[in-house]
């Protein structure tokens, strides 16, 4: 859940602030008691290292590919002459 905090606030404490958004926090700043903007963590959009359990679970979809399905799929979505 978001805490609400006004813009004073945010100017005044922003160090402490950046320190409680690092550490996961989300604060909604509002002007004249109105929601104006969201303060929260940036979310990384891509993993770097997927762990074993991560991979286990992935693979156990169950999601098969044809091969030759891929490759005529391919082959009408790119001319293959030189």
């Amino acid at each position: 859940m978001a805490r609400s905090i006004p813009e004073r606030e945010l100017r005044n404490e922003n160090a402490k602030l950046m320190d409680a958004v690092s550490a996961g926090e989300t604060f909604v700043v509002t002007r004249n008691g109105e929601p104006v903007a969201e303060l929260r963590p940036v979310q990384s959009v891509r993993k770097t290292f997927i762990t074993r359990d991560d991979l286990a679970r992935i693979s156990s979809a169950g999601v098969r590919i044809d091969p030759g399905g891929f490759c005529r799929d391919l082959d009408d979505a790119v001319d293959q002459s030189l």
